[in-house]
């Protein structure tokens, strides 16, 4: 039986402002930073969205919802799952709902980190956080499954 072929999967860090992409590979298991799309009360910029899944053609997306600490859903965790459904309805693909309670906050430490210790030269900006947060999440995914993880 011959390995299932690599996949490509954007992840989203949803946001009312600022939604962060990432790109991903079911084969490699690597996850990228890609962009930061604006956001109006957590409406998308759906033009700027759309071009991104035309460019990356993902078999998969992921979507993190920050559940808060008991695990219930919240405003912002109904509005992510919101945008994840209006999502696969857009777009005719799978989608896959991850926790995210904790990305923004290790994305925004694994940053300052990185500018301590000089790998980083410009200051931790909002948007690059959101991008950090959603490779972050999209890792996650990527490794609570077997390798070549099925749709």
């Amino acid at each position: 039986m011959s390995a299932p072929a690599p996949r490509t999967v954007l992840a989203f860090d949803y946001g009312l402002r600022r939604i962060g992409v990432a790109v991903g590979n079911t084969l490699t298991g690597t996850a990228e930073p890609l962009l930061t799309l604006a956001a109006q009360d957590g409406e998308p910029d759906w033009p700027a969205l759309s071009r991104c899944i035309s460019q990356w053609q993902p078999a998969v997306v992921v979507v993190g919802v920050p559940y808060n600490e008991g695990g219930k859903s919240d405003r912002l965790a109904l509005a992510a799952q919101g945008f994840a459904a209006r999502l696969g309805e857009r777009y005719s693909f799978e989608v896959h709902l991850v926790d995210e309670r904790l990305s923004s906050r290790a994305a925004e430490s694994d940053l300052r980190e990185r500018r301590q210790s000089g790998a980083k030269t410009r200051r931790v900006r909002r948007g690059e956080v959101d991008r950090e947060a959603a490779r972050l999440l999209l890792l996650q995914w990527l490794r609570a499954a077997p390798a070549g993880r099925p749709g």
